[in-house]
């Protein structure tokens, strides 16, 4: 069979370009069957001719096609339609794995369903971060004489790593640039450090409630973790001294601000006791600050009492930036950055210095500075405006945090979170339960909400017939 040039069709005053136009007109006849498997298509002169184009557009076109899995190239005989098209087959990957439970939540936020919402996800929705001055430093980074092409340094990209150190600086953090090394994400910071500094068998501290993916990464490793509950002014002291008295604890890891899921910042007061106890116990200190940008006013960090000899500061830049453009830090002594840095190199090489050279151009473009404060004040309005929304539903914050995009919610007595995640899902909305989290005994009576996430009315009226069908039981 022949594909008909009559098939083909330009439209010269429409926005898009001509190979674009014939690049949408071809995938949709082939994903709909209108070209059957074996059809060939019309010769790159022919087509050519019958569009007046060039006939190196028509030839792109093809080209294009063909390395998407919808044609065929046979050399002397021309183009036809392939008889599988993989790009159209390919779907994710549901059969379980040992890891399945751990990673069940970051899957379901991961999903692409565009109908989907997703209260559950960790980062912002689009219109919150600069796409502007994303693609604006994209076009700069091309433009830029540097090859794109080679391998970054081992550190990371040097003007980024001198940019975090003034920025840590401000954070009364201080640090010189050889004692930061950039990594994917921060995920893949505490993994480098686990690999080097802990084995197998050894007990770390992790705050209750926490970040579960921390968690997985934790028992991945085979550590035996110890649940320190968080409070709202940081963590749990007497249970901290508790757990130090009984156990040899070799870490201890936490958000010291905005802790994720609560949003709590430890006070200076306990911040200085619970130093204190790790010195005195020989525990390393692990300080996870992924959300340090969303702060108007800084709170204390720990790294910014002891500096970087007796603990590691963990950071990245996806949260206020693109969880697309991934970019996380460590910094640590020097002795420390090296050993990591040599670690990275062993398991990674380096990481993209075109991802961190678009990260940096954003970070200078002198608009970023502005993106983070109205970032700040849309959040601050938004809050309240969630809050009151599951207020009118009996739904509490156990902890209303000043800043971040988190908040840790109370349900009405009787009401599980588990039992309104699943009714949820089948509703296409994905929703984040309290034992995700923690180990509080009443953990499902809690769960986590992102309140970028909350935009959609789909959502309220989803959780209105959830809890009154949920209610229902209970009365019944």
């Amino acid at each position: 069979m022949q594909v008909a040039l009559k098939d083909f069709q330009l439209d010269l005053a429409s926005a898009d370009g001509l190979t674009t136009q014939l690049l949408q007109q071809s995938r949709q006849q082939v994903q709909q069957g209108s070209w059957p498997a074996g059809a060939r298509l019309p010769s790159v002169r022919a087509l050519a001719s019958h569009l007046g184009i060039s006939k190196f557009t028509v030839a792109d076109v093809y080209e294009r096609l063909n390395a998407e899995g919808l044609v065929l190239s046979r050399p002397g005989s021309g183009v036809f339609v392939a008889r599988r098209h993989p790009a159209l087959q390919l779907q994710e990957n549901n059969s379980p794995s040992e890891l399945a439970d751990e990673v069940a939540l970051m899957r379901q936020t991961l999903q692409r369903e565009p109908h989907w919402l997703k209260p559950a996800a960790g980062w912002l929705t689009p219109d919150y971060l600069p796409q502007q001055e994303i693609r604006t430093a994209l076009k700069e980074v091309a433009r830029q004489e540097q090859a794109l092409t080679d391998y970054g340094p081992a550190q990371g990209y040097l003007p980024l790593r001198q940019y975090l150190v003034n920025r840590l600086a401000e954070l009364r953090i201080q640090l010189a640039p050889q004692q930061l090394l950039l990594t994917h994400s921060a995920t893949h910071a505490l993994d480098l450090v686990l690999r080097l500094l802990l084995k197998p068998g050894d007990r770390i501290i992790v705050d209750d409630p926490g970040f579960y993916n921390f968690q997985a990464m934790l028992r991945l490793h085979q550590l035996e973790l110890l649940y320190l509950p968080r409070t709202a002014d940081g963590p749990d002291l007497q249970i901290l001294n508790a757990l130090l008295d009984n156990h040899k604890v070799r870490a201890y890891l936490t958000n010291s601000v905005l802790s994720n899921p609560v949003g709590t910042c430890v006070s200076p007061p306990k911040a200085v006791q619970i130093l204190s106890l790790l010195k005195q116990h020989q525990v390393l200190l692990i300080e996870d600050d992924i959300y340090a940008d969303f702060e108007a006013q800084p709170a204390l960090r720990y790294a910014s009492l002891t500096g970087l000899q007796e603990g590691i500061y963990l950071g990245s830049l996806s949260k206020t930036i693109s969880a697309d453009l991934r970019v996380g830090y460590i910094a640590a002594s020097p002795a420390l950055v090296a050993s990591l840095t040599d670690l990275k190199l062993i398991t990674s090489t380096s990481t993209p210095a075109t991802v961190e050279r678009v990260v940096y151009q954003v970070l200078t473009s002198g608009s970023y500075r502005r993106h983070l404060k109205q970032l700040q004040q849309r959040l601050d309005g938004l809050r309240r405006d969630v809050v009151a929304q599951f207020a009118m539903r009996g739904i509490q914050p156990w902890y209303l945090p000043e800043a971040g995009f988190a908040l840790w919610l109370r349900l009405p007595a009787g009401i599980s979170s588990r039992a309104l995640t699943a009714y949820a899902a089948a509703k296409q909305v994905v929703l984040a339960p309290g034992p995700n989290f923690s180990q509080w005994p009443d953990a499902d009576q809690f769960m986590r909400v992102n309140i970028t996430q909350c935009a959609d009315p789909k959502l309220w009226q989803v959780l209105d017939d959830a809890l009154a069908s949920l209610g229902n039981t209970l009365r019944g």
